[in-house]
């Protein structure tokens, strides 16, 4: 069978393929400590379930409006006034089957082919893959952990040619748990305001945020902005439900109805349920957030400390997010027994094969120097991986 040219370019989700294959190997009675996690690993909150439950009780099963709930999208409006000062009409907003989701629509919304979108490394792996989809041109703009893994005006303004069409601005970042303070987003805005891109704000680890950083929206720092700007949200990372499916966007709303529009002949309707909960999450308690931010704040100051205690190893000190990205090409060029560790993919392959830890290589994420650790597991079993890195690092020859 012919498969279609635009697969080439197309590749199984790493991060998701790491996790399976740790599990694969846990199930067969292997010892592995998966640091591959996109998720927190608490239990959603039992107000969020309860909700749920009584939309099952109440037989709110049927389909829904294809864009989502008129009381989830109050909901997601009242969050955007309340949180970000940001004010959005319902018909402004769409709901759609996770952020992953929301931005895959976006692209297709808004990207023809041979258009450019600019994207800065690291960046989350699904940016490209969902480019080239599109038919669209990822441009790679290049940070460091000696630049906080940010980009400046002037790369910005360097990147950009007749044929942009949109900017992707993760903050706070996955992989790195980088976030631009509100000076930075004013910078990047005013490179950005007029010249008709679309900023594509990715705003998923908002809510995780360490060190008395405030998390800004760059719509918040440049209203006029608004127009040219969607604002991609959920409430999987946040309210740890990951597995309900529930994202949305905000933007003007001609882009929100051409994403509603492929929406309609894609999933239709976000699940109904699930729609429900997020009402009780966006609405409800917020208290679960600090309860999930201070364990993780403990982990993430224990894994950057064992990580840069580690020979070879440099590690940036994460603002937000629930990863750890450090610099390991100081191992590079040292062998394993006999496999030479020439860079992020031998290192993750031969930490899974020998020391029983599975990790995400960097390059999966434009950054073949890194390799990015998740710290939502337990502090245990992070002493633990951590312990069986530094053992491993110290056989290398």
């Amino acid at each position: 069978m012919k498969i279609a040219q635009r697969m080439e370019h197309i590749k199984p989700s790493p991060t998701l393929a790491v996790s399976a294959k740790a599990a694969a190997m846990k199930a067969q009675g292997i010892d592995v400590i998966g640091f591959g996690a996109g998720e927190p690993d608490f239990d959603t909150p039992d107000h969020i379930k309860q909700a749920a439950i009584a939309a099952l009780a109440a037989g709110f099963t049927k389909y829904t409006p294809v864009g989502g709930t008129e009381d989830l999208k109050n909901a997601v409006a009242a969050k955007f006034k309340r949180d970000n000062s940001l004010e959005y009409k319902n018909s402004e907003i769409l709901i759609s089957c996770g952020a992953k989701h929301s931005l895959y629509n976006a692209f297709q919304a808004v990207l023809n082919e041979g258009d450019e979108i600019i994207i800065p490394a690291p960046y989350w792996v699904s940016y490209p893959d969902m480019a080239y989809l599109a038919g669209a041109v990822p441009v790679i703009i290049e940070t460091t952990d000696a630049s906080g893994f940010k980009v400046t005006p002037e790369q910005v303004r360097a990147a950009i040619t007749p044929r942009t069409r949109a900017f992707v601005l993760n903050s706070p970042s996955n992989p790195t748990g980088a976030a631009y303070s509100a000076d930075e987003l004013r910078a990047l805005a005013d490179v950005l305001l007029g010249t008709g891109i679309l900023v594509v704000s990715d705003e998923i680890y908002e809510s995780l945020v360490y060190d008395g950083f405030t998390c800004t929206s760059i719509v918040t720092v440049e209203p006029r902005l608004k127009e040219q700007a969607l604002v991609v949200n959920g409430v999987s990372k946040t309210y740890s439900m990951t597995g309900w499916r529930i994202g949305y966007a905000a933007g003007p709303l001609d882009v929100i109805k051409a994403m509603t529009d492929i929406q309609s002949q894609s999933t239709s309707n976000p699940t109904s349920i699930a729609q429900k909960a997020s009402v009780a999450a966006l609405n409800g308690p917020q208290d679960c957030i600090n309860e999930m931010l201070q364990a993780f704040d403990k982990r993430r100051t224990y894994m950057v400390k064992r990580l840069n205690a580690i020979e070879g190893f440099s590690c940036f000190m994460p603002n937000g997010a629930f990863y750890t990205f450090p610099n390991v090409s100081g191992v590079y060029g040292k062998k394993s027994g006999s496999t030479v560790i020439d860079g992020s993919d031998d290192l993750a392959a031969a930490l899974l094969e020998t020391a029983r830890v599975a990790v995400v290589a960097g390059s999966a994420f434009g950054a073949d120097s890194c390799i990015r650790l998740s710290y939502a597991i337990s502090l245990e079993n992070i002493e633990k991986g951590l312990d069986r890195i530094e053992a491993f690092v110290k056989t290398l020859i």
